[in-house]
């Protein structure tokens, strides 16, 4: 199974969220970006576009499939990942690190609360995780 970072908080849609000061870095994880195999092409929303908690704030599209992106956390996206639409590739590369996609500055930080911790989200993939 690939590794799951224990400082970062996770989703049940296995999207990732590091707390950078007051703002909340995000990606996929290791776990999506294996199943969804090579990634070829990113979406990302606006700079300033207010993103909501578990609603969809971008897509990422694989020679697999076609999958929504979904915020772990309500508020402002303040910083895109300018290397992902012309090298999506990074994102199977380095999921944790250069592949992230969205910076937000939090709108609710208590929602930070409700993301599972590494070793929670070990466990919801071990029940099969979807």
């Amino acid at each position: 199974m690939a590794t799951i970072p224990p400082e970062l908080r996770y989703t049940r849609d296995h999207e990732w969220a590091r707390q950078e000061g007051d703002r909340i870095r995000v990606g996929i994880t290791a776990y999506a970006q294996e199943q969804l195999g090579d990634v070829v092409f990113v979406e990302l929303p606006k700079l300033g576009a207010k993103v909501t908690q578990r609603q969809s704030f971008g897509v990422v599209e694989s020679v697999k499939a076609v999958s929504d992106l979904f915020a772990p956390i309500s508020g402002e996206v303040v910083e895109l990942n300018a290397e992902l639409p012309n090298a999506p590739e990074i994102v199977n590369q380095d999921p944790y690190g250069r592949g992230w996609m969205i910076l937000i500055a939090p709108s609710n930080p208590g929602e930070w609360e409700q993301l599972l911790t590494a070793q929670q989200y070990e466990q919801f993939l071990a029940e099969g995780g979807h």
